[in-house]
């Protein structure tokens, strides 16, 4: 399971998370739900408090990663294959052009 931190401006937003069985799940924080109702990332996820779940990566997540020559340089530089959209997103849009953020979460090695 992989899953990063979503931010919207400097504001914690929310939770990407891409489940072992491939499905793919954002969940708004509670606390982001009740102070910023009206923030919401993208016209096709308003803020809730249910959680959004697909089986592919949201097309906002999506629009995140970067295309074209600039992803062939992040794939080649982070060693990651182009089709591994998750693993793009959380090395590649910490520092995005725009509102958003994903901030990848350090996976326990404990576990």
């Amino acid at each position: 399971m992989r899953q990063g931190n979503v931010f919207y401006k400097d504001y914690f937003a929310g939770t990407i998370t891409e489940t072992d069985d491939g499905e793919y799940v954002f969940q708004y924080d509670s606390a982001y739900v009740s102070e910023h109702p009206e923030l919401f990332l993208s016209f096709t996820m308003p803020v809730t408090d249910k959680p959004y779940s697909e089986n592919r990566l949201f097309p906002f997540f999506e629009g995140l990663i970067p295309e074209g020559w600039l992803l062939e340089i992040a794939s080649e530089s982070w060693r990651i294959n182009p089709n591994d959209r998750m693993g793009l997103l959380l090395a590649c849009c910490q520092n995005c052009i725009g509102a958003v953020s994903v901030v990848p979460i350090e996976e326990d090695d404990d576990a």
